[in-house]
């Protein structure tokens, strides 16, 4: 989608007043669209079956708890049957294991039914040009987000779904965190190593201590523990040199 493309916007939301306060906020919106509306995922789903591809919306706004199919149910058949279209999950309450089950479900975005009309209007903005938001963390490279995103949908339910107080481990030291950060960038061991100035092999000794430290058995899961725990923040740009990696890079998992 070209960076100032329009948005043209589905709402799905059980309580009408909320429907039409979401599509007077935006009215001043000149760029964004509300071209369709919808009570349940049922009716959302329904809607979209009689439409035309090109009357498509290219964003479609959720409410987590809507009744009969929730907002993360709707979230995984849009994606199915309609993968070009990106989804917003809006919740009562910001809940970092709700925010990780939407985005593990196939949203863009989640954010606070109290968010300001403006930011919502921006990250409506944001997810139709690709990027991924998670309240007021921005993910700008589609490339990263995407694979980061595509790892963690692809986690075991028990590592994604751990209550939001349960702090089973302890973080990992300054060090490993670096380390930690660069693997979700996509570095291989001799990358990692040479940008931190260590050796290969402390790189995998610290990628040992790690999994070691969490109970995990490979490097994807560590990272998505410690981003869901807000140790490391999720990579804005590919710093490293190559997604490529090498064979000893699975000396440590």
């Amino acid at each position: 989608m070209a960076v100032n493309a329009a948005v043209e916007l589905l709402l799905v939301d059980d309580h009408p007043l909320f429907r039409q306060g979401v599509q007077y906020a935006l009215s001043a919106e000149s760029d964004i669209i509300v071209v369709g509306e919808a009570a349940s995922g049922e009716d959302a789903l329904q809607w979209l079956d009689t439409i035309s591809a090109s009357q498509e919306p290219n964003v479609v706004l959720i409410d987590l708890n809507l009744p009969g199919m929730n907002g993360l149910d709707l979230t995984r058949q849009l994606r199915r049957q309609y993968p070009g279209i990106k989804v917003v999950i809006l919740s009562v309450h910001e809940n970092d294991a709700q925010a990780f089950q939407a985005l593990k479900s196939g949203a863009a975005a989640y954010c606070s039914k109290d968010i300001k009309p403006r930011d919502l209007a921006q990250i409506l903005r944001r997810v139709a040009q690709g990027e991924y938001v998670i309240n007021d963390m921005i993910w700008e490279d589609p490339k990263v987000a995407g694979r980061v995103l595509s790892m963690f949908r692809n986690l075991p339910e028990e590592l994604t779904s751990m209550p939001d107080a349960e702090m089973l481990f302890p973080p990992p030291s300054e060090r490993e965190l670096q380390v930690l950060e660069r693997i979700a960038a996509g570095g291989s061991n001799k990358e990692i190593a040479d940008e931190l100035g260590i050796s290969t092999q402390t790189v995998k000794n610290h990628i040992s201590s790690i999994l070691r430290k969490l109970a995990l058995s490979d490097r994807t899961q560590a990272v998505l523990y410690a981003l869901r725990r807000g140790w490391i923040e999720p990579p804005d740009e590919i710093r490293m040199t190559s997604d490529k990696r090498t064979d000893d890079d699975t000396d440590a998992e």
